[in-house]
């Protein structure tokens, strides 16, 4: 049961799981913009040039809250998001150790300032006597 905890664990942790969860919370959020901007503006717009409706100051006011309420609500949910995937990425780095850099397989030629392999003894570009380190 252990070990199917840990390749649990593995398997939902992993980048492209958490990134693909955050996407469809974050979809559904954006969403909530999507039908207030239909339910408050475009409607109304529409219904008010068809003649349908007609709309007094205080139906206009309410119709911007409620759209200016669903912003403020996504971006609630996408400051939250952000906040719990940055702890999670924090949490998954506090065991592993750095790794360390790798070691150079190049060098500047002192000469013509080419690349060259570091074990060259001779420059291949200007053909110079490379000075031994």
């Amino acid at each position: 049961m252990k070990k199917f905890m840990e390749e649990f664990k593995a398997f939902a942790l992993r980048g492209n799981v958490m990134d693909m969860a955050i996407g469809v919370m974050i979809g559904s959020a954006f969403s909530g913009i999507v039908t207030s901007l239909t339910d408050n503006f475009i409607y109304p717009i529409l219904y008010l040039l068809t003649g349908q409706a007609t709309y007094t100051l205080e139906d206009a006011a309410g119709f911007a809250s409620a759209f200016v309420s669903s912003v403020v609500n996504f971006l609630i949910m996408a400051f939250i998001l952000f906040c719990l995937l940055k702890a999670v990425n924090k949490a998954l780095s506090l065991g592993k150790k750095k790794e360390e850099p790798a070691a150079p397989t190049t060098k500047v030629c002192p000469y013509c300032k080419s690349v060259i392999p570091i074990e060259a003894t001779r420059c291949a570009h200007c053909t110079s006597e490379l000075p031994q380190e």
